[in-house]
């Protein structure tokens, strides 16, 4: 769950602020699981929720938009919660706890007949609570035949990781996206083409995303492709990232055509900053590509 906190003054700590709250469902791979429903792919959520309000709010809204879930609510766990701290220049602090997620096992995966791929946020991988629960996972998605996409998180929470460790967790992916300052902060490069060389070292296909500057990608064959999109008035971005994953997943799994897998997600990715939030709007429920 993600509280956005709109500070509109300066702060008076140890008194009172001004600022404007807003409570809304957050999370990479909750988001990216409402874009492919949206898009009508049949998608299940793997996550843990605490018998909470929280946990009870989030499943109302995965019902809503027809992404599959358990449907448990753990007893004395707490649903993980971001608060997000919005500075009056626009700049966002976030403040994670996983909570619930934490203990996230292989014994939260449905059973894996039918499934095609599997998007993985690197957070559970980052987290040393969860990370060795989550290599458990992975393991077991590979030996089932599962394809395998990360977006290994950002490059404040990736800079506790070791380079080499997370070129380990890179190796046992078909599929990276991220963005561009992740990628040039993984592969150590100050050049995007050279960083993406570098990264198609480890894993078959790498796509970084450049907000108003489209997409680019590199495939196994170590071809580059550039998409530039279609520029729309902007009302939030928030989640727009996610919008574009779910997009590119959808369309790359039946076609294997990068360039337009990066248009189908940079639709999406457009459709998402045309709304305030990181979900489809509730007028497109239904009405995916």
């Amino acid at each position: 769950m993600d509280i956005s906190t709109i500070i509109e003054s300066d702060t008076h700590f140890e008194g009172d602020t001004s600022a404007t709250i807003t409570t809304q469902g957050g999370g990479a791979a909750a988001n990216v699981a409402t874009w492919l429903a949206y898009l009508g792919e049949d998608a299940y959520l793997v996550s843990r929720l605490g018998d909470d309000a929280h946990g009870v709010a989030l499943q109302k809204e995965f019902d809503h938009y027809g992404v599959r879930h358990s449907g448990i609510r753990h007893r004395d766990e707490k649903t993980g919660i971001v608060v997000i701290l919005v500075s009056p220049n626009g700049e966002r602090t976030m403040f994670p706890d996983s909570g619930s997620n934490s203990k996230l096992s292989a014994i939260d995966l449905p059973l894996l007949d039918g499934f095609s791929a599997a998007y993985i946020s690197g957070y559970p991988l980052i987290n040393p609570i969860s990370r060795t629960n989550m290599l458990a996972i992975i393991n077991q998605l590979k030996a089932a035949g599962v394809t395998l996409i990360i977006d290994p998180g950002t490059v404040g929470a990736l800079q506790k990781i070791a380079f080499t460790t997370i070129y380990e967790w890179l190796a046992l992916f078909d599929v990276v996206i991220l963005n561009e300052s992740e990628a040039l902060f993984i592969s150590q490069k100050s050049e995007l083409e050279e960083a993406l060389t570098f990264l198609a070292t480890m894993t078959p296909v790498v796509v970084v995303k450049r907000g108003a500057q489209g997409s680019v990608a590199i495939d196994e064959k170590n071809a580059i492709t550039y998409l530039s999109v279609e520029k729309v008035d902007a009302l939030d971005s928030t989640g727009a990232g996610d919008a574009f994953t779910a997009g590119f997943i959808s369309e790359w799994l039946i076609s294997k055509e990068i360039d337009s897998a990066m248009k189908i997600g940079g639709a999406n990715g457009r459709l998402c900053i045309q709304s305030v939030g990181a979900r489809p709007p509730v007028s497109a429920i239904g009405k995916g590509k």
